[in-house]
């Protein structure tokens, strides 16, 4: 009897054409979260931020583009990369975090969903293609992948649009330092029911939610500007605490999840991980091979990055990740047929996932 196998079978992207260097930050004024305006040259902020989280330059969507419009770019070449056609969809799983906002405005537009958005652009028609959203924070991208992942052991549906788009330049406020971590961007993915003979595709999962005192971690709040009148919320984060969490949980969620797979930490190709911060990251990839005593046998090439160009988009950062491997655009780095790869994600919530996929 063949096994019934959640298999990636066609990737899309799409990356921002407004190009935002550090240098361009290097006049703007940064105030604190006690709103007291830093005294340091424009020179120190952005070499201390290119030393902690590794960005050198972010992208950000147009004037005339929303959310929901760059979603749909990279949902129609993850179709068109499937050679699928899009009436056969079961199911359009949309995360992102803000909604639509437009340039200018203020407002977040969530109402309909932007996966039904998503679903006009492409032109679909079958009703039965059933369009929805999650807000699950950063890992959304990850987290809509395990869902269609269980649909298709629940023998409910055989082909699924998983999306993670956002346009974080929307709601940063640019007199605090952290919206230089913040950038717009899209990726997609088409997920399929595969039968074969052999286990592979997505092997196991694993997921957690802390809403103790970890809820407020990230969180919408006032400019840091006390100069800015306006009752507008901005992207607001706890750096600090995130990254205490992030690297203590994390690796356990990873190593709970590659435990399930019952493949070896040794078997492990590829870590594809949210590009939240290059520190960051890493200190959660030296955690992770600590966990299983191998912290001095981390592979070099183990986590491909996209930071250092791209900055944080949030939900998009993983799924634009895997198409450009998948392309063979990704510097240094390659997948085969057969490798092991390893997926997680961190963010508000405070949510963590993960999940291990045999290419």
């Amino acid at each position: 009897m063949k096994l019934v196998n959640t298999i990636i079978t066609g990737t899309g992207s799409y990356i921002p054409a407004v190009v935002k260097k550090n240098i361009d930050f290097i006049e703007q004024e940064f105030y604190n979260e006690h709103q007291k305006k830093f005294d340091f040259p424009g020179e120190t902020v952005i070499e201390k931020f290119k030393e902690i989280t590794g960005i050198d330059e972010r992208r950000y969507v147009k004037k005339d583009q929303k959310n929901s419009d760059i979603a749909s770019i990279a949902a129609r070449r993850a179709v068109e990369n499937a050679g699928i056609d899009p009436e056969t969809i079961d199911q359009i799983i949309m995360a992102h975090n803000y909604g639509d906002i437009k340039f200018g405005t203020i407002q977040s537009d969530m109402v309909p969903s932007l996966a039904s958005r998503v679903k006009h652009n492409l032109g679909i028609i079958n009703p039965s293609c059933v369009a929805y959203d999650i807000l699950f924070g950063c890992p959304g991208w990850i987290q809509g992948v395990i869902q269609a992942h269980a649909y298709i052991k629940a023998g409910i549906g055989k082909r699924f649009l998983v999306i993670g788009s956002e346009t974080l330049s929307r709601v940063s406020d640019k007199y605090d330092r952290d919206s230089m971590i913040y950038a717009d961007g899209a990726g997609a993915t088409v997920i399929e029911a595969v039968e074969s003979n052999e286990r592979t595709g997505l092997l196991s999962v694993s997921m957690r939610t802390d809403t103790n005192k970890e809820t407020y971690y990230l969180f919408s709040g006032k400019s840091n500007n006390p100069n800015v009148t306006q009752n507008i919320k901005y992207i607001k984060m706890l750096g600090r605490k995130i990254y205490e969490y992030a690297i203590t949980n994390v690796p356990l969620a990873m190593k709970l999840a590659l435990d399930r797979s019952k493949y070896n930490i040794k078997d492990l190709k590829k870590i594809i991980i949210h590009q939240a911060n290059e520190k960051m990251d890493e200190a959660m990839i030296q955690r992770f091979y600590r966990l299983y005593k191998k912290q001095n046998e981390i592979p070099e090439k183990i986590m491909p990055m996209t930071i250092y160009k791209l900055g944080n988009s949030s939900v998009a950062t993983v799924p634009t990740l895997i198409d450009l491997l998948r392309k063979g655009e990704c510097e240094e780095h390659t997948i085969n047929k057969g490798d092991l790869l390893m997926f997680a994600s961190v963010g508000a919530g405070m949510n963590i996932n993960a999940f291990v996929y045999k290419y």
